[in-house]
């Protein structure tokens, strides 16, 4: 989950196991991945890096015409 302009967003990430701990993606944000020994551990570097993630999409796309959509899943 991750925290923008006061709301709760979730997100899917995809977890699996290594001899060196456990590997985290998040499909919906390309190249947000984590690591870490335990479950706990990367479930909180993944939260990390999703939040690092969108700081650095808004930072990018600030002062760019953007529009919101909605689709039905």
């Amino acid at each position: 989950m991750s925290k923008a302009n006061g709301q709760t967003l979730s997100y899917t990430v995809v977890i699996q196991k290594s001899k060196y701990g456990y590997h985290l993606e998040c499909p919906a944000l390309p190249g947000c991945v984590s690591h870490g020994a335990s479950l706990k551990e990367s479930l909180e570097n993944i939260k990390d890096a999703i939040q690092t993630y969108l700081l650095m999409v808004k930072k990018e796309t600030r002062n760019k015409k953007t529009a919101e959509v909605q689709v039905a899943v």
